[in-house]
């Protein structure tokens, strides 16, 4: 097929990487969210997952692939190979590993439970990551520190709350939010977070079952942090079946209080929604920053 000169370098890219001569037979469009354009790339014996955006965020798609390594080399979960990243003409570009994804079942959704409580069991040295990266197109401030909540409190809270008001998020939000950045220590007097590395972003959009049964994850935005972050996710839009749930708990039981905290990082996830759509999002993260001060 005739190929524009950004797929063509694409083209070349993935030569390069898997050290094999390919040509690039077909190109479909996928769904693959609304940050990215998506592709099926389909060369002679393989097919590949593409994602593109502008040159500008190609920042975006080399800590995406990171994160994806690192999964890979610290859990048993099935994760996409990285193939290659880079620019081609005005576009940045990912190209993954294709699976044949399906919809989780009963056993995916318990063999993962088990599979993440062992990867957050694996002790990390500090909170954050080695790299600032992204959850969704928003930046994600990682710096590294010993201390969860201050971690939580500069990085996650306080950094979404601020991007909430810049963008325009009404003064009633940010006193409130700013009066529960000052109580966030009580919610940890009986608890000390050990550092875990997290999906970051592991909603049910970002896990899906391969053909023989396997849970697989993807589009992380990787950092070390409080276990509680990802299984505080895992229920934020649902995807995650009982059976995850109790598979976890099994495996590495939580804290009595998480049902408490997991508004923490409901709410983190809530203001990025803010600040990325707008919308209705606000009058959530205020009922959830409400909720979190009568509870603290």
């Amino acid at each position: 097929m005739q190929l524009t000169p950004a797929w063509e370098k694409i083209q070349q890219a993935i030569v390069r990487a898997i050290n094999n001569d390919v040509s690039i037979q077909q190109l479909t469009s996928v769904g693959g969210g609304s940050i990215n354009q998506s592709y099926c790339v389909k060369t002679e014996r393989h097919k590949y997952f593409v994602k593109l955006n502008s040159a500008q965020r190609l920042a975006m798609f080399e800590t995406e692939a990171m994160g994806l390594q690192e999964l890979k080399d610290h859990s048993a979960i099935r994760i996409p190979d990285v193939i290659c990243f880079g620019t081609a003409d005005q576009q940045s570009y990912l190209a993954l590993e294709w699976i044949d994804l399906c919809s989780s079942s009963t056993q995916s959704d318990q063999l993962l439970g088990q599979q993440l409580a062992q990867l957050h069991a694996i002790e990390q040295p500090y909170f954050g990551w080695s790299v600032d990266n992204f959850i969704g197109s928003t930046p994600q401030p990682n710096e590294q520190t010993a201390h969860w909540v201050e971690f939580l409190i500069e990085q996650r809270l306080g950094y979404q709350l601020q991007l909430a008001a810049r963008h325009g998020a009404g003064r009633r939000l940010i006193q409130k939010g700013n009066k529960l950045l000052e109580q966030v220590p009580l919610f940890y007097s009986d608890y000390l977070p050990q550092p875990a590395l997290l999906h970051g972003d592991l909603w049910g959009g970002n896990y899906a079952m391969d053909d023989t049964g396997q849970p697989v994850i993807f589009d992380p935005a990787c950092y070390y942090g409080d276990r509680e972050a990802d299984i505080a996710m895992t229920e934020l839009f649902g995807g995650f079946g009982p059976g995850f749930f109790d598979a976890y708990q099994a495996t590495y039981r939580l804290d009595d209080d998480y049902q408490i905290r997991k508004k923490l990082h409901l709410l983190y996830h809530i203001l990025n929604h803010f600040n990325l759509f707008g919308g209705g999002y606000e009058s959530q993260a205020e009922s959830l920053i409400s909720d979190l001060l009568s509870s603290s």
